[in-house]
């Protein structure tokens, strides 16, 4: 090959290299241009009427709904313990029975002097009538000696007529002190009519009974032990049996300040046991009215039923409280809302009162960012209400914004939290 030859082949591998370039470049800007007319991608959700919830999860350990030490009144010895751990009792059931022999003389003693004092009733009702019937003689001598003096005065002595009415007023006296003296016969009767019913029914006291159902959870006395009293705590009296209403639980819950005003009495919340990976029912059924000032919390109480001690009093439990509910209310996820601190109003009213401004940016039909003032609500962990300021079906983007401005064409891709499909 000669040197023009040469020349005209390096020539022609120059220009198609430059129109090669010249091609790339032209796709390069052609798909620039394409990608700057169809928008950056971003994913949106769609606002759709949801049923939200603001819960409220606390921990607390199942208690008995009544637990008490059942003492017995009197001291004795146990003859008869009926009961032991876990047996299940009902209200009235005998538990125990002491041995208390001295108690038998009581009794005895008690009848005798009632007996006596009904004895010394009928003795004083028996003077009364004598006294009635000698005052009743000296009355009507009395009369009869007046009658004459006054019939024929001089016929009878006067000293006579004297003696006759000290005979009277003697005789009325002693009707007066027989009256006593059987008011009082009958007021000792009644006092050992008391005495005889305070030892039957300190007789009775030897018999332990259950004052509610339950199950008797502790045993602390076997056949022969000495049972003290049970009247004082300084005593240190040993009681018979423990005894726990179970078929009943309580939960008491420290409620956080803030939460106090949306707890109310009536109302029903789920109990979940997380060592039986089960839920119950429980219902609020008392609080304490009152904040801790060390904690800022208040006890409340919830009561849980447990008919077939299922539960176990020691157990710990997860309850969740339902602060607040909303019914098919606007939502959106809480990842698209920016929270303003601007005093402005929100589109389509005033801002109300324990309500928060909030910015969106919502694509448009036109696949265009606008920028949305809401008014915010309930807030849950992944969703938030809306108030006012979009309507069902709007599109919100969610997740990072940054780089995104008004006006901006997008390709909207609808994320996984996204409200609904269309």
């Amino acid at each position: 090959m000669d040197a023009q030859q040469r020349r005209n082949f390096t020539l022609t591998i120059g220009l198609a290299f430059l129109l090669c370039g010249s091609c790339s470049r032209t796709r390069k800007v052609e798909a620039h241009e394409t990608r700057d007319a169809s928008g950056p991608t971003v994913p949106v959700a769609r606002a759709a009427l949801e049923d939200l919830s603001r819960d409220l999860v606390l921990t607390a350990e199942f208690r008995p709904f009544q637990e008490i030490d059942v003492m017995a009144k009197v001291a004795g010895y146990i003859k008869e313990i009926r009961v032991d751990v876990g047996d299940r009792v009902r209200q009235g059931q005998l538990l125990a029975v002491l041995e208390i022999p001295e108690m038998a003389d009581d009794i005895a003693r008690a009848a005798a002097a009632v007996e006596r004092s009904e004895a010394e009733v009928t003795r004083s009702s028996d003077e009364l009538k004598r006294a009635q019937s000698a005052h009743q003689m000296t009355h009507l001598s009395y009369e009869r000696l007046s009658a004459v003096a006054k019939q024929k005065p001089g016929l009878v002595a006067q000293q006579e007529i004297d003696d006759a009415q000290s005979k009277d007023l003697v005789s009325e006296a002693q009707v007066a002190a027989a009256r006593s003296s059987m008011a009082a016969a009958r007021e000792q009767v009644q006092v050992h009519k008391a005495e005889l019913r305070k030892a039957k029914t300190l007789l009775e006291y030897t018999r332990v009974i259950a004052p509610f159902a339950g199950v008797i959870t502790r045993r602390y006395a076997d056949t022969g032990s000495m049972i003290q009293a049970g009247t004082a705590s300084q005593t240190q009296a040993m009681p018979v049996v423990r005894l726990s209403e179970n078929t009943l639980l309580r939960l008491i819950l420290p409620v956080p300040e803030s939460a106090v005003p949306t707890v109310h009495v009536g109302q029903s919340v789920e109990v979940r046991v997380p060592t039986l990976n089960r839920v119950f029912p429980g219902r609020v059924a008392r609080f304490a009215e009152k904040i801790s000032l060390a904690t800022r919390t208040m006890d409340t109480e919830v009561d849980v039923p447990n008919p077939n001690f299922v539960l176990v009093p020691g157990m710990y439990a997860e309850v969740n409280l339902t602060l607040d509910h909303r019914r098919r209310t606007l939502a959106i996820p809480i990842t698209a809302v920016d929270i303003s601190d601007e005093p402005e109003r929100a589109s389509g009213g005033g801002r109300r009162k324990g309500a928060e401004l909030g910015r969106v940016l919502v694509v448009n039909s036109d696949r265009r960012i606008e920028v949305r003032r809401v008014l915010l609500g309930l807030e849950t962990a992944d969703k938030v209400e809306i108030r006012s300021g979009l309507r069902e079906g709007d599109m919100v983007i969610v997740g990072g914004r940054s780089g995104l401005e008004p006006g901006e064409r997008v390709q909207p891709k609808m994320t996984a939290m996204a409200s609904s499909e269309t």
